[in-house]
């Protein structure tokens, strides 16, 4: 069998890496392009980092591998209806896709992508409904538009009644109404995401009932997913990927909780890519990540010396992404490797509503 990566053999995973390594084949049906019937159904490839064993479970078996004493931390971003679908004044369609509001009081002014981009240039307007438009006021550098939108509806009804779940582009569909349940966590609050923290899709309330009834605690960061966590890596030397800033908010009782997990010698586990990045950008030391909102461009790559994450819940992510180059940094270059070639023999599901993965210390 050929392997999935072109990654060649290295005499450990702390080496530097480079972009095109991270290219995978990825054989063609392989896209979960809906989610798995139920939740905790999708299947779990374990990854031990000590000894390269690989294990193929169900997510539901996950508690299986927590202990007493542990830490699971989530993000609990919620998204929102971002993408917004209209016609230009010579009746071809367009797209805005919202990221966040621009610095400054009026809410009805954002940051956006927008496409086509040659045609929607400041001053140009999309009718997205009777009575709500999006009007382009900038062209940024880096491809973003600022936009207002306009009408008499206010800006959250209009958003939730006219926006669209932004489904990433590879699922090849539209919104269909079991993704307004399903492309969220059970645990999502904080609206303000434009992609979903999917690690998280996997859990049910009845799996995190199990969870905590081993003695595993539980808490919340939010990091708001923009266009940092989705954006390629084009350049070939990684260190030369810029992030865009996503904003995060560590609450003073997840850093208490992360304090008294070291103090009585737990695990700390990561839901997801966008929790190791919201730790690692606020750990002090080992015992204690600083509370409080910030910004983070932590792009994280091999090597990278891990201080506040033990245990890592993942999906299985695109070749050449931000996301694998963290799972890649974590687990170690070849393990990831290995871990992968696994995952294409076995028939997983891969991205947003595919199969998941735990790496294990």
């Amino acid at each position: 069998m050929t392997d999935a990566w072109s990654l060649r053999p290295a005499a450990g995973s702390g080496r530097d890496l480079s972009t095109t390594e991270l290219e995978y084949h990825l054989p063609p049906g392989r896209i979960a392009r809906y989610p798995s019937q139920r939740r905790a159904d999708s299947r779990l490839l374990v990854l031990s980092r000590a000894t390269g064993r690989i294990e193929h479970r169900r997510f539901r078996h996950l508690p299986a591998f927590m202990e007493a004493g542990d830490l699971m931390v989530v993000n609990d971003t919620r998204v929102f209806p971002a993408r917004l679908l209209g016609r230009k004044p010579t009746g071809a369609a367009g797209e805005v896709l919202l990221l966040r509001p621009a610095a400054g009081a009026d809410e009805r002014v954002w940051e956006a992508l927008v496409r086509p981009g040659r045609k929607l240039k400041p001053g140009r307007m999309l009718t997205v409904a009777p009575g709500f438009s999006v009007r382009v006021l900038e062209a940024c550098p880096d491809g973003r538009r600022i936009v207002r939108l306009e009408g008499d509806i206010p800006v959250a009804d209009a958003v939730r009644r006219f926006g669209r779940v932004p489904l990433p582009p590879y699922l090849g569909r539209d919104e269909e109404p079991i993704d307004r349940e399903r492309y969220q966590t059970v645990y999502a609050r904080s609206e303000g995401s434009v992609a979903a923290p999917t690690a998280g899709l996997h859990f049910t309330r009845a799996l995190l009932d199990e969870i905590a009834s081993r003695g595993v605690s539980r808490t919340a960061v939010t990091l708001h997913v923009g266009t940092a966590t989705f954006r390629p890596v084009e350049v070939d030397d990684p260190s030369r990927h810029v992030m865009d800033a996503e904003h995060y908010v560590v609450p003073a009782e997840a850093a208490a909780e992360y304090r008294r997990c070291r103090e009585r010698g737990g695990r700390v586990w990561a839901v997801g890519t966008t929790v190791v990045r919201t730790l690692e950008s606020t750990a002090e030391g080992r015992d204690r990540i600083r509370p409080g909102p910030g910004r983070t461009e932590l792009f994280i790559h091999p090597p990278y010396d891990f201080r506040a994450v033990d245990c890592l819940v993942t999906n299985f992510h695109l070749p050449r992404s931000t996301l694998l180059m963290l799972v890649a940094a974590f687990a170690g270059i070849e393990a990831a490797r290995a871990a992968y070639d696994a995952a294409v023999a076995n028939g997983y599901r891969f991205y947003s509503y595919g199969d998941a993965m735990a790496v294990l210390p």
